[in-house]
């Protein structure tokens, strides 16, 4: 049978089934018809004969008394005549005929009497020995039947039982086979071969199975030392990173971990590798922290000996359309963190120290110019009041960067009044004069009529406004122009500059306003902190501050101040 095709297997099985209903069925009408016929011939012909005969006997029991049953015997024997179907049964019929005959011409002679009832009990005698040898032949008939059907339903059982045992093994055992084969596939032991020794659509199935198989088990080991070397390649580059990196799958399993993260998680990649990020996570706090989805901008972890400064950035790895994996990358700002100190401590001190020095010249310079103390001359009072206005503009100097140091401590001190936002973008655009002369730079500029006044930090908010231009005028062209609008909307006045630049990508826009974030590829001198401490000055006085930005259409920064109620 291994040679037939699957479909002939099939067609055999439900044609075998065909034929044990077929046989039954013919075989069971043909020997109840045989035994109907035969019960039949019982019932009908020597049945009759015999009540035929039970009538004459009556009938004549009742003569000559009664004439009428006289016509009754000649009826029944009439009937009788034209019933005859056994050897012999025919001359006894005459002899009762012939008798009834005799007796007819004298009914008052009983001398035949007699010989009617003998010729008639031989009639019945014939006819039940008829019965007999009937009721034999349709017993013989029925244990035939019995035998045959016995016979046959013993053959049909077996070979049924034989195709029911070994049937749904030919079609199962194959699919069983090939769906372990499958597995290991799927498992990537592509050394798993399927036998399956039949010639049917099964077979072939196996064959092209082992020829699938064979071929990635070539390529997988042509390309095993090429994706080894890549992968110690990538390893090496990771570990050399100052940067902690560790990297999920899409189920949240750790798949690597460089040397850098090890040490600040204070696990070895080869005890977590594969592992649940959640489990680990139990028993870890860096990574209960980093794998909460939370927007701390900083994170502050014990390294290196002393206290150290990261930021979390997550990569998503996409495989076309689908999530495969992640990648937490911890970035180090540590030194951005000590130069910052730095720079704040240096700020303020000498913020602090040139304010006595500078109170004490423009002092000076005041009680020059007082009459009462000195009597100068034109030109001396000229001098007086120059060094006047630079110990004024000093002392401005260094309120402005005690500002900074405020911001970056996290101690702003705002002076909030009544604005006019004209005068926040007058400051900010002569502020600018030179840097855009530089760059022969145009600044367009487009106010609002009758816009209100608004409740804000003169100061400080003309700095954001300096820094945006400053920023916009870095990343622009040569002759290229640059838009300030100023306009009311709901209850708010808002200010934006748009530029003409390369544009920023969008996955950098949500943090841009991050300190120390600078945006790869572009201008890496600054600190990162421009665009933070604008935050904090405009969310100070209850402000909102935004980025727009398209690659290759230029950049548009924006902030919006309440109007003053």
């Amino acid at each position: 049978m291994s040679s037939m095709k699957l479909k002939a297997k099939l067609t055999l099985g439900l044609g075998f089934l065909f034929v044990v209903i077929l046989a039954f069925g013919i075989l069971g009408i043909f020997y109840i018809n045989k035994l109907s016929n035969d019960a039949g011939v019982i019932l009908k012909d020597n049945y009759n004969t015999l009540q035929y005969c039970n009538n004459m006997l009556k009938a004549l029991e009742e003569l000559p008394a009664d004439n009428s049953a006289l016509k009754v015997f000649e009826k029944n024997l009439s009937l009788q005549k034209k019933n005859i179907t056994e050897p012999g049964e025919l001359e006894a019929t005459q002899l009762v005929e012939k008798n009834f005959n005799e007796m007819k011409a004298d009914p008052a002679d009983t001398g035949n009497y007699k010989d009617i009832r003998r010729a008639i009990f031989q009639i019945q005698q014939i006819n039940q020995e008829a019965i007999y040898k009937k009721n034999n032949v349709a017993s013989g008939t029925a244990q035939q039947a019995t035998l045959w059907l016995t016979i046959i339903v013993t053959i049909l059982t077996i070979a049924a039982f034989t195709i029911i045992v070994n049937f749904p093994g030919i079609i199962s055992n194959p699919i069983k086979a090939l769906s372990e084969g499958i597995t290991e596939i799927a498992n990537k032991n592509y050394g798993k071969r399927i036998h399956i020794n039949q010639k049917d659509e099964f077979g072939e199935l196996a064959n092209a199975f082992n020829s699938m198989a064979s071929k990635l088990d070539e390529y997988e080991n042509s390309n095993l030392a090429n994706i080894m070397f890549e992968k110690t390649r990538i390893e090496t580059i990771i570990n050399q990173m100052k940067d902690g990196i560790i990297g999920f799958n899409e189920k949240k399993n750790i798949l690597f971990i460089n040397v850098v993260a090890e040490n600040l998680f204070g696990l070895k990649e080869k005890e977590i590798a594969g592992k649940y990020a959640p489990d680990i996570a139990l028993r870890n706090d860096l990574m209960r922290t980093l794998l909460q989805d939370d927007k701390k901008k900083e994170l502050k972890i014990y390294a290196d000996a002393k206290e150290s400064f990261f930021t979390k950035e997550n990569i998503s790895v996409q495989n076309g359309d689908m999530k495969i994996g992640e990648v937490i990358v911890l970035r180090n700002i540590t030194p951005f963190h000590e130069l910052d100190e730095a720079k704040t401590n240096f700020i303020a001190t000498v913020s602090h120290e040139l304010k006595t020095p500078l109170s004490s010249i423009k002092m000076s310079a005041k009680l020059l110019n007082d009459e009462r103390v000195s009597n100068l001359n034109a030109e001396q009072k000229e001098l007086v009041q120059s060094i006047s206005d630079d110990a004024e503009r000093l002392l401005k100097i260094t309120g402005e960067l005690l500002n900074m140091a405020q911001v970056e401590t996290g101690n702003i001190q705002l002076k909030l009044q009544s604005t006019d936002p004209s005068e926040i973008i007058s400051q900010a655009v002569n502020a600018v004069q030179s840097q855009v002369q530089q760059k022969n730079i145009s600044i367009h500029t487009s106010i609002e009529k009758d816009l209100p006044f608004i409740n804000a930090d003169l100061e400080k908010t003309s700095w954001v406004l300096i820094n945006f231009l400053t920023n916009a005028i870095k990343f622009s062209s040569d002759s290229s122009i640059l838009e300030i609008n100023v306009y009311k909307k709901n209850n708010t006045v808002e200010f934006s500059v748009k530029d003409s630049g390369r544009g920023i990508d969008k996955k950098y826009l949500t943090k841009l306003f991050d300190r120390y974030f600078k945006v790869p590829g572009q201008d890496q001198n600054g600190t990162g902190l421009g665009l933070s401490i604008s935050k904090e000055f405009i969310e100070a006085q209850h402000g909102t501050i935004w980025v727009t930005s398209e690659l290759g259409e230029g950049s548009l920064f924006a902030f919006a101040l309440p109007v003053n109620s």
